[in-house]
């Protein structure tokens, strides 16, 4: 395998909705380049980058996978990552290590959700991107609609530098904008094309739209728009390198035209690629806000760690991309985020699943290592007396959690190590226990990202593990103000026991939590004992008084009390304490709070009307609606306790063309009707017995 240096690397990130044909086409490039025997389809589960087990049997991409392709004296690494809202932290990440973004489109839906998510991921990060507008012999399919829905959705100097030539299933071929030339290809064949005149029917169009082209260049840039008002044109040479240079600085995003599926157009897209595409000499390497880093193979080492994956038998394997200087197999370097020395074994390329060892990895390049000790995702690998050390990247946090306990008893241990590790892989996943329920929890980014981790927990670490909703993380408060009496008295053979204190408490706003003052004076407690009287109501706040959740937004004030010489003492205050918080929760109105989520949800505006009066049936309160092209955007605040099937009903009623977004916002108070069941059900858990919750 030929070493590559930084001028002759495209680092791609394919994204997009799912569905658009993001892995059918990174498995069409690496067939038509050579790089494989066979030409896979997803349907079939012969794909590179979707092998993994899980992937293949949902037929969607889980997670980010590297190949890579070699064309005229090129490598295009490419990072096919996953359309699914559920797994956008994969999409991000590869966009960090990406120096362009392919955004694929589906020709018959157009622009859709994750579309714009990673549109806007991709222009955070300030990536040049080239749009293929796949699946162009589908049955509807449309150019002239899909450049639509981009330009409403994405933005609007989406450009196309190839027409289609025929449509549908008709498709066969594309007309290059800027040499006039057509490529005719065999659909279903090896991708080869023949080079022909273009078709006479075409003729006005591709005029039309070159002009549009070169109009659009010329605009970028004030010299190119000079030359064009004097000459009224460009050269096919100021054409190509103005066209390169305004996608290069995001001015403008080329729009090539492809059937991934029946394997047309994909040499044409390769030669776009490595003529508009910046190589990591073009663009220097950043993360968040930090000032970017050229790729100097000459400069002291630095290598950015993007991704982790947990394999049972090679163990940890580590991608990353070599920023400056060159990392050599068998070598030793320095984790500059840690400072800790790591021993680096055999480097190597992957190809999907399939490594290729390699003596050394150049700046600007990406690759894997396996078994370093210490170095996780956000790491920065290095010469220990200089270089720089790369800002972590960003993920979200989990908006949903599920219940998981063992199938088999004494499998707890086992679940703590395989998560522990699967956690190392997934920055977006929790694992963790509910203080309150003692339930062990996963949280993740949705239902099917925790059924997936789920999922890996079997087939990676032989762990089955029974999945269900968790109890939500209700609270209790007051709602009145009130004093209240607690006096403990016992008097045994020797010395007995006494503390009496009198309290008063009060409703505080909400998050503040607790608060606890001493107003003794002219020593009715002693000052010893007000932090037992303290302990006492703490921990008895901790257990609740309608339904066993934690007290909190109140403030009590010890005011008085009395104490004996002999009999009293630390306990006996702290159940003094106990005792006046009961009896001050008979008349402070107790009730019960819920965490009330903010949701945006996305779906075709067809469906808005639905949802709409689906979230106000969940008690949820909306907060606005936003259309974007063919789109809606719905925001909304919704109880956390109707969310938990939301995400089943809402891929139902759209078919499957909907999303959503939900982090937490606050507590509210539960209306009485269902407090009444929350406490029933809390008393039938505490008794063994099994209550109808609806």
């Amino acid at each position: 395998m030929k070493v590559y240096d930084a001028g002759s690397i495209r680092n791609t990130a394919l994204v997009g909705h799912t569905g658009s044909g993001k892995t059918q086409l990174a498995s069409a490039i690496l067939s038509d380049a050579g790089m494989v025997n066979r030409f896979g389809r997803v349907d079939d589960g012969t794909t590179v980058t979707d092998f993994d087990e899980e992937e293949i049997a949902r037929k969607h991409t889980l997670s980010a996978s590297l190949a890579y392709a070699e064309w005229n004296k090129h490598k295009i690494n490419l990072i096919d990552t996953p359309g699914i809202g559920n797994f956008q932290s994969e999409a991000r990440a590869a966009l960090h290590v990406a120096d362009a973004a392919v955004v694929v489109v589906d020709g018959v839906a157009g622009a859709m959700v994750q579309t714009e998510k990673v549109w806007e991921a991709a222009s955070e990060l300030g990536l040049p991107r080239l749009v293929v507008v796949n699946r162009l012999d589908r049955e509807r399919a449309s150019l002239e609609r899909t450049l639509q829905s981009l330009r409403e959705v994405c933005h609007r100097a989406v450009v196309p530098v190839q027409l289609p030539i025929g449509e549908e299933k008709s498709f066969r071929g594309v007309v290059d904008l800027v040499t006039r030339k057509a490529l005719v290809f065999t659909p279903g064949g090896n991708g080869s094309a023949t080079e022909e005149a273009v078709p006479a029917d075409m003729t006005t169009a591709v005029e039309h739209a070159r002009e549009s082209l070169i109009e659009m260049v010329a605009e970028s840039d004030e010299a190119l728009m000079e030359h064009f008002f004097e000459h009224g044109t460009l050269t096919d040479e100021e054409l190509v390198a103005g066209l390169r240079a305004s996608t290069l600085n995001g001015t403008l995003f080329p729009v090539v035209c492809a059937s991934a599926a029946s394997n047309v157009g994909i040499p044409a897209l390769l030669d776009t690629i490595i003529t508009l595409l910046p190589s990591p000499a073009d663009r220097p390497f950043h993360i968040g806000s930090e000032p970017g880093v050229a790729a100097d193979e000459k400069a002291p080492l630095s290598a950015f760690v993007w991704k982790t994956i947990a394999d049972p038998f090679a163990g940890r394997i580590t991608m990353f991309r070599v920023v400056t200087g060159t990392l050599k197999s068998d070598s030793t370097v320095c984790n500059r985020s840690r400072g800790t020395s790591e021993r680096v074994g055999s480097l190597q390329l992957l190809q999907g699943k399939t490594p290729t060892a390699v003596p050394e990895i150049k700046a600007g390049d990406i690759g894997t290592v396996a078994k370093l000790k210490d170095t996780l995702t956000n790491d920065t690998l290095g010469d220990k007396a200089e270089g720089v050390t790369f800002a972590p990247m960003t993920f979200p946090e989990p908006v949903l959690s599920y219940a998981i306990e063992p199938k088999t008893r004494g499998d707890e241990d086992k679940i703590n190590q395989a998560m522990h590790r699967l956690e190392e892989e997934d920055p977006t996943i929790r694992y963790s226990r509910d203080p309150q329920t003692k339930e062990l929890l996963l949280s993740g980014q949705g239902q099917i990202h925790i059924e997936v981790t789920v999922a890996k927990l079997k087939r990676r670490f032989g762990v089955d593990v029974l999945l269900k909703p968790p109890h939500i993380a209700y609270r209790e408060t007051i709602k009145a103000s009130t004093e209240a009496h607690g006096r403990h008295k016992k008097q045994t053979g020797g010395h007995g026991q006494f503390g009496d204190c009198k309290i008063k408490v009060d409703p505080l706003p909400r998050g503040a939590d607790f608060e606890f003052v001493d107003d003794i004076f002219g020593g009715s407690i002693p000052r010893q004992f007000i932090p037992a009287v303290e302990k006492g109501i703490q921990e008895t706040r901790t257990r609740g008084y309608l339904a066993g959740y934690p007290m909190v937004d109140f403030r009590v004030t010890v005011f008085d009390g009395s104490y004996h010489d002999v009999d009293s003492n630390e306990l006996s205050f702290k159940m003094a304490g106990r005792l006046a918080f009961k009896d001050a929760m008979t008349r402070a109105r107790p009730t019960i709070l819920e965490p009330v989520m903010t949701v945006e949800v996305y779906a075709p505006n067809d469906f808005a009307g639905d949802l709409m009066g689906d979230l106000n049936g969940r008690r949820g309160r909306i907060a606005g609606m936003d259309t974007r092209g063919a789109m809606t955007i719905i925001k909304a605040q919704v109880p956390m306790a109707e969310m938990l099937t939301y995400e089943q009903h809402l891929t139902s009623a759209t078919g499957g063309r909907g999303s959503y977004h939900m982090e937490f916002s606050h507590y509210d108070e539960v209306p009485s009707h269902l407090q009444t069941k929350i406490i029933a059900a809390a008393k039938a858990e505490r008794s063994g017995v099994e209550v109808d919750e609806g």
